[in-house]
């Protein structure tokens, strides 16, 4: 009889009971962005490996860049064990910078990393820049010169792109001119009339230009080591000379007050998935690269890179 009942309560708590009964991924943003992808590529991969047995529903909350879903999390849902919400690297800087509000990267339960993108350098295929040191070294003679565009404003991923390589080159970054664009394709089409000269983008972006025909060329991805696929002959910014890392996570957090049954079940879920031979496919499908860090792992990243982000945007004075 004992042996029974424990068999029961054994099954009551296994990892398929476990699951939640309504699960839910919220984008912190509207449909057709980064958040919208990360989502709907865990949707897919969680039902591809078998993790995720229902279906999981995609709510959208934008604001802020993660904004709104980060305080709607903490102080209006902090124990909501069925929603995940998508962050990315972008997140984590406007946390480094203050811009949750009163919360901080200590608020939630950082649960699961999927993928990264990285930071590139692009100029047009007929630049006379042919490689970053050929930018580096116009940028030493004359900044003015050197008109670096962006889908993001001052203190923003791609603004912090070209600020760290006009100080790899050596140049005091207020003196770096800057142009600001709505998104990447403003950027790009500024890039190919000449109206800027560098353009600070995402890999998997690039990638998705080069392939469609676009008439540009990448100088370097800000990463430690070189890409896999279409990117694989692009330099890093180190092997070139230049320490310049900028990786774009994406992954996900629950709210603070989550039991740990629940944050244990969906940290298996990811580790399952990530496992899964189905799950590379999915993530080259997305242009995302391999990044997988889940519980501890990922909690110790995240708060060292806001810290480091922190650091940096003191550092560009964004803030005291």
């Amino acid at each position: 009889m004992l042996a029974t009942t424990a068999l029961a309560w054994a099954g009551l708590h296994s990892p398929a009971q476990a699951e939640p009964r309504r699960p839910e991924c919220i984008a912190p943003a509207q449909p057709g962005g980064g958040f919208d992808l990360t989502c709907r590529l865990t949707q897919a991969a969680l039902q591809a490996s078998g993790a995720l047995k229902r279906p999981m529903r995609i709510v959208y909350m934008p604001g802020g860049v993660g904004a709104v879903a980060y305080n709607n999390i903490v102080a209006q849902r902090p124990g909501e064990g069925g929603s995940i919400v998508a962050f990315s690297g972008g997140s984590l800087l406007n946390l480094a910078q203050g811009k949750f509000g009163r919360y901080t990267e200590d608020d939630v339960r950082w649960l699961a990393a999927i993928g990264a993108d990285y930071g590139v350098a692009v100029v047009r295929d007929d630049s006379p820049y042919q490689s970053l040191n050929d930018l580096m070294d116009a940028l030493k003679t004359d900044p003015s010169q050197v008109v670096f565009g962006a889908g993001g404003t001052v203190g923003s991923q791609d603004w912090m792109k070209a600020a760290l390589t006009a100080r790899a080159a050596g140049v005091d970054f207020k003196r770096m001119r800057f142009v600001a664009f709505e998104g990447g394709g403003e950027g790009i089409t500024a890039l190919r009339g000449n109206h800027i000269q560098a353009y600070m983008g995402d890999a998997a972006e690039a990638t998705t230009m080069l392939e469609g025909g676009a008439p540009i060329r990448i100088l370097a991805v800000f990463h430690s080591e070189r890409l896999p696929g279409r990117l694989a002959d692009i330099p890093t910014a180190k092997e070139q000379g230049f320490d310049i890392d900028w990786p774009i996570i994406r992954g996900f957090y629950l709210g603070p007050e989550v039991s740990d049954e629940d944050y244990q079940w969906w940290q298996q879920a990811f580790e399952t998935t990530a496992a899964h031979a189905q799950f590379p496919v999915l993530l080259e499908q997305q242009g995302l690269f391999p990044f997988n860090l889940t519980g501890e792992a990922l909690d110790a990243y995240v708060k060292q890179q806001v810290r480091d982000y922190r650091e940096l945007a003191s550092s560009f004075g964004l803030i005291k």
